[in-house]
């Protein structure tokens, strides 16, 4: 059993007095399944319905009253009713709209017993003009393993503690930085990492990456609407892994000759079952982050690992002792913007990068975050810091002098200059630090602090 960090919120959701049922957001595939029935250790009654499964999805398509429905549930799974501390665990919910309008039902007249529904396909039901109970439910977006997941999940405690030490001892990067490398190429989808961690074998993986996919291109046929829809997504999964990392163009994406409209709403689609997320640019300096959609976006990938597999980068990578040298930088750009979704989990929060553009004068920043009150910029570069120029441009227009850089380089903290000559700090911070830039921004403002 693998611990995930949504455990963590799942013991809280349990623990509250008003409990709503929980939806498990996510791709297919990247756990929740499991998630959810480690979880199911902690109730005394544990109840398991899988709707791709024809009897119990009828058990919701009877026209039941929700009282009949309980009883139905119980009864079919042979289990005793009066036990109060008892999971319902949903799972593969959208194959039935009815039992997503039940959930308002175990909400209102059932508050006793956990519910938990999970999909993988839950957006494509808004489509169908099937909506979920508002303010009945609430959600958790559950992602593929996050470095910090991958680091307990071979077991490794002493690397895990020195982790989770802020600052991280010095002694530790060339660890850490090996072990990310290894998590960068293999990427976090639980059937890999499990499989690598009792094999440690790379080439062993790719008939797994390959089920990944063939899975994801038979799920077209349960949420496209029409043969020819179903012809373009496939296109688009085939080849998005060749685009990850790059600013696309919907119109004649990939070389093709599909449409502007085309593509952009077979890009809607996909980032509803979760596969792929475009990353929109801002040209603010501060926040409100205002994201600009009628420039370019870039194309992030479920999961690193598929890119690398499906791009052709595996051996490349397992070669290298920096990613950012592999695929012009894209690869080390990538698994950043994934470890940067765990820092900042909420749905509402996107990732955004900066650009500016004008004749003669154009700058692109990585990814901006917030953090109190200010926008932040984040540049992954190796290389000395002069060579950051889109990150001077932006602390020239900026009200404040902080940023970071991401490297294979350990942690240090920069004073220097713009080529304008305006002063500011750079925080430079190794790529397994990622997801914990929150506290090392914290502590990047501290250190500023204490030599002013």
């Amino acid at each position: 059993m693998y611990n995930r960090k949504a455990i963590e919120y799942l013991i809280k959701w349990s623990k509250k007095k008003e409990r709503k049922p929980l939806i498990l957001r996510g791709a297919r595939q990247v756990g929740k399944t499991t998630l959810v029935n480690n979880f199911s250790e902690n109730f005394k009654q544990y109840i398991y319905l899988n709707l791709e499964e024809t009897e119990d999805k009828q058990i919701f398509e009877q026209n039941y009253s929700f009282e009949n429905l309980l009883s139905a549930i119980f009864f079919i799974k042979q289990k005793e009713k009066k036990i109060k501390n008892t999971l319902i665990f949903i799972d593969e919910i959208q194959n039935s709209a009815e039992a997503v309008k039940q959930l308002r039902y175990f909400y209102e007249k059932a508050p006793d017993i956990y519910v938990i529904a999970a999909g993988s396909l839950l957006e494509t039901l808004m489509s169908k003009n099937i909506s979920f109970p508002v303010g009945r439910v609430e959600y958790l977006f559950l992602q593929a393993f996050s470095f910090e997941e991958y680091l307990w999940a071979i077991n490794n405690k002493n690397l895990v503690e020195l982790w989770n030490k802020i600052p991280l001892p010095e002694y530790a990067h060339n660890k850490l930085l090996s072990t990310f490398n290894t998590y960068s190429l293999i990427g976090g989808m639980p059937d890999i990492i499990k499989n690598y961690i009792e094999n440690n074998d790379i080439v062993s993986l790719n008939s797994l990456y390959e089920s990944l996919i063939v899975s994801y291109l038979d799920d077209v046929e349960k949420y496209a609407q029409s043969n020819k829809e179903a012809k373009i997504i496939r296109f688009v999964i085939k080849n998005a892994f060749s685009e990850a990392g790059n600013r696309i163009k919907f119109n004649g994406f990939a070389k093709s000759n599909y449409k502007s409209r085309e593509i952009g709403e077979t890009m809607a689609i996909l980032e509803k079952t979760h596969l792929l997320k475009l990353i929109y640019p801002t040209t603010n300096t501060q926040l409100p982050i205002v994201s600009d959609t009628k420039k370019s976006p870039k194309l992030q990938i479920l999961d690193t690992g598929l890119v690398n597999y499906f791009a052709g980068l595996q051996q490349e990578i397992f070669n290298s002792n920096d990613i950012q040298k592999v695929y012009k930088g894209r690869i080390a750009e990538h698994i950043v913007s994934q470890e940067l979704k765990y820092a900042f989990p909420s749905i509402l929060q996107d990732l955004h990068f900066w650009v500016r553009e004008k004749k003669q004068s154009n700058a692109e920043v990585d990814f901006v975050i917030p953090f109190d009150g200010k926008l932040i910029p984040i540049e992954v570069k190796s290389g000395a810091t002069g060579r950051l120029r889109s990150l001077h441009q932006f602390i020239d227009l900026a009200p404040h002098n902080l940023s970071v850089r991401i490297y294979a380089g350990k942690i240090r903290i920069e004073k220097t200059k713009t080529i304008t000559g305006k002063q500011f700090y750079l925080l430079n911070l190794p790529y397994y630090l990622t997801s914990k830039i929150k506290e090392y921004l914290k502590y990047f403002v501290e250190k500023i602090e204490q030599t002013t």
